[in-house]
């Protein structure tokens, strides 16, 4: 890549112009408050939305497996139900900072 300094450059034989402001260091372009826009700030949207899917079902699965073990082990029964409420009450927790976030980021 070669930087002429004056807001072109040239990379693979094509010339690009635009401001040396609007680009990170990696030389992709940044928004103002340096977060990738375009399609790549689109995907990191996207992704942020997916996990908030994700999250919630996954603690309660896991607060499920590990209760089971745990059931399993003392020979009782309520704590794979313990367990599955501890596991939404996290999956909870994590969806509440992520939106949180998300929405911070947006302003």
């Amino acid at each position: 890549m070669f930087d002429s300094g004056q807001g072109a450059r040239t990379e693979a034989g094509v010339l690009w112009f635009g401001s040396m402001a609007d680009q990170g260091q990696d030389g992709r372009a940044k928004d103002g408050a340096g977060r990738p826009r375009g399609v790549l700030g689109d995907l990191v949207k996207a992704e942020s939305m997916i996990q908030l899917a994700l999250v919630l079902p996954a603690a309660c699965l896991i607060g499920a497996v590990l209760g089971s073990a745990l059931d399993k082990h003392f020979h009782t029964g309520w704590m794979a139900v313990t367990g599955i409420v501890l596991g939404a009450v996290a999956g909870f927790i994590q969806i509440y900072q992520t939106a949180s976030r998300f929405m911070r980021r947006d302003k």
